[in-house]
């Protein structure tokens, strides 16, 4: 059986949304993190706000990323969209009933990896699909935007493992308790 692993950015205040707050904290410690996150995956499940934001950027960031974006263009990407029709940057679009699409997903050997998409966090949540949540929350708060956590999604965790990198960022691994 598969493995999901969502992997997120927040505030102090919850905010996950437009991480451009995050850049100022960002640093190799991090860039390492992010680079073992991404090698265990096989593929990204994503939210289609951020498919679209990560096909617009990724494709032009690869020459300046190396391996990394290499990977990022190249692994296979699901998609859950009601809107979108053309497929493109290694997608599949999982169309009707998202959370059966992943079950069916997760039920192979691959580990998919999560990165934003919110919408699609909480909606697995509640169906508890995710198996590992790993949560960089970073010492700002913004007052304002997006939260993480709908209103309604509840999940109990039991914290795996912490480290607080030299910028002040804690980096938290939870799975579902």
């Amino acid at each position: 059986m598969g493995r999901i692993i969502a992997v997120e950015y927040v505030t102090l205040d919850g905010v996950f949304e437009e991480p451009a707050w995050s850049g100022p904290y960002f640093n190799d410690e991090l860039g390492s993190w992010q680079d073992r996150n991404l090698r265990e995956a096989d593929a990204l499940l994503l939210g289609r706000r951020t498919y679209e934001g990560f096909k617009a950027a990724w494709p032009q960031m690869e020459e300046a990323t190396g391996d990394f974006g290499k990977k990022m263009n190249g692994m296979p990407k699901y998609v859950a969209t009601t809107t979108l029709t053309e497929p493109e940057w290694n997608a599949q679009f999982l169309g009707g009933d998202v959370v059966a699409e992943v079950a069916r997903l997760k039920a192979r050997p691959d580990s998919l990896l999560i990165n934003g998409s919110a919408s699609l966090v909480n909606l697995l949540t509640r169906h508890n699909l995710i198996d590992e949540y790993r949560i960089m929350v970073y010492p700002v708060v913004v007052g304002e935007g997006r939260k993480l956590w709908d209103e309604g999604t509840k999940v109990a965790l039991q914290l795996q493992s912490t480290f607080t990198t030299k910028t002040g960022v804690q980096v938290l691994t939870y799975q579902p308790a």
